[in-house]
Order: C-alpha cells, then structure tokens, then sequence
C-alpha cells in the first residue's frame, strides 16, 4: 500500500519574496480598500485603526522588524525545503486555493481534484505585488511538470465512494494564467521544489469565494478521506501531502491562528474547526487547505512541528500576513 510520508504547510504570500523596503508602500494599498474582514465582519480602514488602536501595530512596521521578519521567513521556507529533499517522497498532493487564475464565476467548484498527466508553470507578470524573481525562484519560461492520472482518476473515485462531490479537471482552465497553475501551487514547485518538480496532484479547494465554500470541518473530513484512499491505493510509492495558503490575512488576527496551531500541534479539531464560517474570509480563508492537511495527518504517525509562526505587519491598522510554516515528519 501506499505511505504517507510528510505533511507540510506553508505560506504563499508575496511578501515572502518581496524586499521588506517595499513592505510599508504595499501596505498603503490597504488605505484605499473599501472593506477589510476582521472577526467575521468588515470595517473600513479608519474604522480598523480606531478598533485596534490599543494593539499599536504602528509599532510593528519598522524598517528592523520588516527586516527580520522577512529573514525568519526564509530561514523557514529553507527548512521545509531541506526536509523535503531529506524525505524524497515519490509523488505530492497539493492542497491550494484559486483566485480567479484559473476558475472564475460561471464555473467555480467547490472542490476540483486534477488528474491529467502534465501541468505548466508559467512566468508572473508580477501582478500588483513585486516579488525579487531571484528569491520568487519563477522561471524564465513556461516549463511543463508532471501529474499523474492515475492517481487523479483513483481519489476521484474514492471521494465520490465517500459522498464528496468533487469536480475534476485535466487541464488548468485558461483564467488569467493562460493554462498555467496558479500561485498556490507554483508556490510549492519554486520554493519548496525549488523547480524539480515530483509528479503531484493540485486539488483546489474553493476557500475564497462564497457560498460554496467548504466548512472548516468539511475540510478536515476531506483530510481523513485523503488520508485513507492513500493508505488503500495498491502501490509501494510514497507521497507527501502539501497545504499551501494562510494563514490570517489580509487582517492578521493572532488568536485565531494561534489556536489553530495549537489544534495542529496536539490534533485538537474543535481548536480548528469551531468557529462561524464567516470568521475564513478572504486571505484567512486559506486556513482551510491546513485543516484539511491536519485531517490527512490524524491517524498517520507524523507528529506536527510548527517551524515557525511569523506575523508580517505593514499598516497600523494590523494588515498584513501572518506567515506560518509547519511539517509533520
């Protein structure tokens, strides 16, 4: 039967390749929005920096902490590369979220598992974030990667098996990416893979765009399935499931992730999952494809390791990115 052999979860937001002098002018970006979700409610700007004014998160945005921040960051991306290349797994399955690179309103599913046998990483445009392309690791052309369809057509069928209506896709649909994977999976591929890609499966869990978004505990159920088709498929390979997203943002709320690291660290699902929906919207949302992992990892023998929780402040109103990586090994 097939092993699951490693459990890893990361960030992807720009800031972890953007310079950290370009953190505060990205932050103003904050000040012109109309809305920012913070506890399951949204408020304008002013509005956050009056309900947060104790907090003194101008305090937070400086040149030094932007600095060491920005390093803690790649300290632990390092990390989970290292281990990666330490474990070698056969094969990954990549937990992710869309956001309008690929599916867009007239077809967006709440789950879509891919199983066709190749998949394109394509150079960023760079979109409204600069990222430093020598730390971005992007390529200097669109290079193909592989997948593998029997696996996709196998968790296809299992989920189905167990009441999960999944969509399927073998070929990334043009959105504004042209057919290549969007960034929560080329994060994976350039910064953890550092571009020797392993065949691997993205599943593409619609967190960011209600009403059908999956429930936190719909997620962790999706991780426990995950989990059992793996251990049941007929073969000796041995694979790695990645969740890629989170944690709090574009708000950083730090009691909401902190409690969901703790229900990571000892497999407490109630500290993951018991919360209103409307508490994941927009970047905190990601969160998700990390409880689905959680879900993948219970009943397996990898224990968690939180590699380090790093909250990227860039306005006083607390916006930002709350950057975490984590393994089970």
């Amino acid at each position: 039967m097939a092993k699951i052999v490693l459990g890893m979860a990361s960030s992807h937001a720009p800031q972890l390749a953007m310079p950290p002098e370009q953190w505060r002018s990205y932050g103003d970006r904050s000040r012109t929005q109309n809305s920012h979700w913070y506890q399951g409610k949204t408020y304008s700007f002013d509005e956050l920096v009056d309900l947060r004014a104790e907090s003194h998160f101008d305090q937070e945005c400086t040149d030094d902490k932007f600095q060491a921040r920005y390093d803690a960051c790649q300290r632990a991306i390092k990390h989970l590369a290292q281990t990666l290349d330490t474990v070698k797994p056969d094969l990954a399955i990549i937990l992710g979220d869309d956001q309008h690179e690929a599916f867009v309103d007239d077809n967006m599913p709440c789950i879509s598992i891919f199983n066709g046998a190749t998949l394109d990483d394509a150079p960023s445009d760079g979109g409204f974030a600069f990222r430093d392309p020598k730390v971005d690791n992007a390529p200097a052309e669109r290079i193909t990667h592989p997948g593998d369809e029997k696996l996709g057509d196998y968790l296809i069928e299992k989920f189905v098996e167990h009441e999960f209506d999944v969509a399927r896709t073998n070929k990334i649909p043009q959105g504004r990416r042209e057919g290549a994977v969007g960034h929560a999976f080329y994060y994976v591929y350039r910064r953890l893979m550092n571009n020797e890609v392993i065949p691997n499966i993205p599943i593409m869990v619609n967190t960011y765009f209600p009403p059908n978004v999956p429930s936190a505990m719909r997620c962790y159920n999706f991780g426990k399935v995950l989990r059992k088709a793996i251990e049941e498929w007929d073969t000796d390979k041995t694979v790695a499931i990645f969740a890629s997203g989170g944690l709090s943002h574009t708000v950083i709320e730090e009691d909401l992730d902190n409690a969901v690291l703790e229900g990571l660290r000892n497999d407490n699902v109630k500290l993951m999952t018991d919360y209103p929906d409307v508490r994941f919207r927009a970047g905190t949302s990601e969160i998700k494809n990390w409880i689905a992992l959680a879900g993948a990892m219970h009943g397996t023998d990898l224990k968690a390791n939180i590699v380090d929780y790093i909250p990227c402040y860039r306005t006083e109103a607390g916006n930002g990115c709350a950057m975490g990586m984590a393994e089970w090994v």
